[in-house]
């Protein structure tokens, strides 16, 4: 405890100004939740991999400075365990094509017995499924996929849980009740790329596919779109139904937030009053696109959603539309189910599986999905961090697609410090920091505040004094109001 307060106050010492006072002040009465929520920062970060040690020649003396590993932000293939209804030969099947071609590990090909033929299963029953799946994961699995397509809830007396949800969280009412404010997700819009180290949660995605075609399908698109930064358009329509248009506020301020971001158009089409201006390929009233060929983002609000057969959507797509049984599978109880995304070609999508009435924390959050995405997040993981309130929440997809990796690295080159990376959150405020040597204050070297998600290249000019240690400082991967080191000395 002392050593992380003693961190963050010597930010405080060394930078001044009236943001770091706050901050000295704020850590002081709740040192507890700043460890909690900085996953370990302070002196002690998170070992993601050994420092390299490279020669540097100082003025003043020979030092051998350490650069650290910049923390990564995607989870990996051999991080995904693929859940298996055993005796199912389409889940099987499904199962094997992903395997091959993501290369999960077999260790991580978990066969269970699942309840075929069945739209839901008791919570009584799932909680001991999920008891032998948790047995028999390994340590370092992060996230699940499911290959089976029924049963997409978690059915319990009171309410009903989504069962990629239920996965990750267990049952408990506490996720669910109909229209009732629900237990709210630790995940939502955080940093971090272990969320099972740092949550003790894994998110789960069920692929979503009725056949092997549709599947390799769908999994093609997922290869298709890594490291593809595809150039398209995201599309924000806010229709006349009031009721399922709640999302719109977070619209209307996105195109032009991103209007630097080469490859990428945002379009606020607002259609509340039954027209729309923006339209183009529907004047008059749209209610809905038509004809688009460069569908990114698709996020909308209607009970069903026609047209989709004239759209095209790009590899690692994401669309969705606020409704109230998108995903309760197969037929979506009457209004149009979650896969209908999938068979148009979308990539993933997201709905509930009871009535979750209209709030919207319970639905995707446009702002929150794009940009954790284009930081270089796979698609489960920034539709994960999107939801606020996940619990009655079914994700559908492939969920290590991912068009814009990170590659983050911090090397010398000569009299410089060279960074790269697109992680970087947008707003908040990095350092780079240096000391002699352990037992020396850390002192800033260079800061920055970041802005629109792109690639980034920081170049850091080296100091004449000696220095033989760094670290990097930022946004805390729990908590990012705060500030914590992301990478540094071990």
């Amino acid at each position: 405890m002392g050593g992380a307060f003693a961190d963050q106050v010597a930010r405080a010492n060394v930078n001044g100004g009236g943001q770091w006072r706050a901050l000295a002040r704020a850590v002081v009465v709740g040192m507890v939740m700043v460890l909690a929520a900085c996953s370990g920062g302070g002196p002690a970060p998170p070992r993601a991999a050994e420092p390299i040690l490279q020669p540097y020649q100082a003025e003043s003396a020979d030092r051998r400075l350490a650069l650290p590993a910049l923390p990564r932000s995607a989870i990996g293939a051999g991080e995904l365990a693929v859940v298996i209804a055993e005796g199912d030969p389409l889940s099987e099947a499904i199962a094997l094509a992903y395997q091959r071609a993501r290369g999960i590990p077999e260790a991580h090909m978990l066969r269970v017995a699942v309840p075929a033929g069945q739209d839901e299963i008791s919570a009584s029953d799932f909680a001991r499924l999920k008891a032998s799946i948790d047995a028999r994961l390994p340590e370092a699995v992060q996230a699940t996929l499911l290959t089976f397509h029924q049963p997409s809830r978690v059915v319990g007396e009171t309410c009903a849980m989504g069962i990629t949800s239920a996965m990750a969280f267990g049952y408990d009412p506490r996720w669910c009740g109909q229209c009732s404010r629900t237990a709210a997700s630790p995940y939502f819009d955080s940093d971090s790329s272990r969320p099972w180290t740092d949550l003790r949660l894994r998110p789960s995605m069920m692929l979503g596919a009725t056949s092997l075609a549709a599947a390799q399908a769908l999994i093609a698109r997922g290869l298709t779109a890594d490291g593809s930064a595809p150039r398209g358009t995201g599309y924000l329509l806010r229709g006349s139904d009031a009721a399922r248009s709640v999302r719109w506020a977070d619209y209307p301020a996105l195109p032009a937030a991103w209007s630097q971001r080469p490859g990428l158009a945002l379009r606020y089409i607002d259609a509340s009053a039954g027209a729309s201006v923006e339209a183009k390929a529907q004047p008059g009233v749209a209610q809905q696109l038509a004809g688009e060929q460069d569908v990114l983002f698709y996020f909308t609000g209607q009970a069903r959603v026609s047209q989709l057969d004239s759209l095209r959507f790009l590899p690692g797509a994401a669309a969705d539309h606020l409704t109230s049984t998108g995903g309760v599978l197969p037929g979506g109880n009457g209004q149009m189910p979650i896969t209908d995304w999938l068979t148009a070609g979308a990539t993933a999508s997201h709905g509930t599986v009871e009535e979750p009435c209209n709030h919207r924390q319970k639905f995707s959050q446009a702002s929150v999905l794009i940009e954790h995405y284009l930081r270089g997040a796979t698609l489960i993981e920034a539709y994960w961090k999107s939801v606020a309130w996940p619990g009655q929440s079914l994700f559908v997809g492939e969920p290590l697609a991912r068009p814009w990796p990170d590659r983050a690295s911090l090397v010398q080159q000569g009299r410089q410090i060279v960074i790269r990376s697109r992680s970087l959150r947008r707003g908040a405020e990095y350092w780079l920091d240096f000391r002699a040597d352990a037992s020396a204050a850390w002192r800033t070297l260079a800061s920055r505040v970041a802005g629109q998600p792109g690639p980034m290249i920081w170049r850091v000019d080296l100091p004449a004094e000696p220095m033989g240690q760094l670290r990097w400082v930022g946004p805390c991967a729990l908590q990012p109001t705060l500030s914590c080191t992301l990478a540094g000395p071990p």
